[in-house]
């Protein structure tokens, strides 16, 4: 018997948790959009440097959405445990780990020049973008303690000040990267240096309010999130470390699969490759909506497998996993239904318009796969389970999806749509094997030796 009370009362706890990630993860993208805009009005070169900066700070970024999303599973077992007195230790070593990596980005990103040029990065470009980068960096630390201060706050349940702190850093970078790029108000005009301080000041900006808000709102007062100095301690930080290595390298993973698959299509001619950039854009952007749902998933995860609530572990999993499928059937739907019209609105290329409106299709038709595999990876994260899916991750998205993309595109001759045709399985492989985890732990009840006691 389907206990549809029960149900309702899922999906309205997750939507209520979902609705500011899913604004927030819109708006951290939003971040790249102004920054890509104010670029393109400078002219083609700043652009160029800005499109391959950009995911290179993506790149070294994901190791601290790592520890954001190894803190939010463990604050979100130790609340659920009725152990809140303990989450104030937690977060401080969670900084100090933030600040060492932060640090190490700080440090790395200064050899921007030297890693392009290695990198074969057309020499013209190189300048501008080792000189956005190198200043960019200076934001990194401040990035990395707000995503762990981000995730202190997602684990609790509170997931409004993401929204906020996020939609704040967009109405920020846009006057002030455009005043520092551009001059005026007795400014003078930096070009792509102005854009990089610009950025990395928000980040600082973002960083110092979220801390004031922890340190002043009520809901964070019996933490005591900020009482006492204390070193780092290994022990927790190595707790830490261990979940969220795996998750930084899974991400890393999937984000290589589809820098790969771009890559591939520049070898199909440059009008291929603008056809495939509108369809991937689109399909990142409709990603953010189980990606937003899936933080919520780890969460009441987190919080059941503190109640040690077996039952709850199961419903909070099945049910976020559903109402991912609900949101990308409508993304689905959307995206075969008004292809073109969407294509139309970034280019007037009609070429182009066309292509990316054909690939478009293959995006309607892996949301599905996309978003049970972020679900159910964010329902293992809130069992603290991250090895084997990241393990699993590597699997289907390079040795099943790559391959069969590499060999349907070049092997059969079938071009983009092999590419596409390749990210599909690789998706589909990744959310059969993913869900297939999560029920077996959830249903076994195996996820009790995974959880509170692993040290953090």
């Amino acid at each position: 018997m389907i206990d549809r009370s029960r149900i309702g009362r899922e999906l309205r706890a997750t939507l209520v948790l979902a609705l500011p990630l899913v604004a927030g993860q819109l708006c951290a993208m939003g971040l790249n959009v102004v920054e890509t805009l104010l670029a393109g009005h400078k002219g083609g070169l700043t652009l160029a440097a800005v499109g391959i900066a950009t995911p290179l700070w993506s790149m070294a970024i994901l190791l601290a959405i790592g520890l954001m999303m190894a803190v939010s599973p463990s604050v979100a077992q130790l609340a659920g445990a009725g152990r809140r007195h303990e989450i104030g230790g937690l977060y401080r070593q969670a900084l100090w780990l933030a600040t060492f990596t932060g640090g190490l980005l700080l440090a790395g990103l200064q050899f921007s020049e030297q890693l392009l040029a290695k990198a074969g990065v057309d020499a013209a470009i190189i300048p501008e973008a080792a000189s956005f980068l190198e200043l960019l960096a200076w934001g990194a630390p401040a990035q990395c303690v707000f995503l762990v201060s981000r995730g202190l706050s997602e684990g609790l349940g509170l997931t409004r000040p993401t929204l906020w702190f996020s939609l704040l850093g967009v109405l920020l970078l846009a006057p002030s990267g455009w005043l520092l790029m551009y001059g005026g108000l007795g400014v003078p005009a930096l070009g792509i240096r102005g854009l990089g301080i610009a950025y990395a000041a928000t980040l600082w900006v973002q960083m110092i309010a979220i801390l004031v808000y922890l340190l002043r709102h009520r809901d964070y007062h019996d933490l005591q999130l900020f009482g006492r100095w204390v070193w780092p301690q290994w022990t927790t930080i190595a707790g830490l470390l261990a979940i969220a290595t795996p998750v930084s390298f899974a991400i890393l993973m999937e984000g290589g699969l589809f820098i790969a698959t771009a890559l591939l299509m520049g070898s199909l001619g440059p009008t291929m490759a603008a056809a495939h950039q509108v369809a991937i854009n689109v399909a990142s952007v409709a990603f953010m909506v189980p990606l937003g749902v899936a933080m919520a998933i780890t969460v009441r995860v987190g919080q059941a497998v503190g109640r040690e609530d077996v039952s709850g572990v199961r419903w909070a999993g099945f049910a976020g996993v559903g109402l991912v499928l609900g949101t990308q059937l409508v993304s689905a739907l959307v995206l075969a239904l008004a292809a073109r019209p969407i294509a139309s609105a970034y280019t007037g290329d009609l070429v182009v318009v066309s292509m990316a409106a054909h690939l478009m299709m293959f995006a309607a038709v892996f949301q599905l796969a996309d978003g049970v595999q972020a679900a159910s990876n964010g329902a293992l994260r809130g069992l603290k389970d991250t090895r084997v899916p990241a393990l699993l991750t590597v699997i289907s998205y390079w040795a099943i999806g790559m391959t069969t993309g590499w060999y349907l595109a070049f092997g059969r001759g079938m071009g983009a749509q092999g590419l596409w045709i390749g990210l599909i399985v690789g998706l589909g492989a990744a959310s059969i094997s993913l869900f297939w985890r999560f029920q077996h732990l959830a249903r076994s009840a195996r996820w009790k030796r995974l959880a509170v006691d692993r040290s953090v």
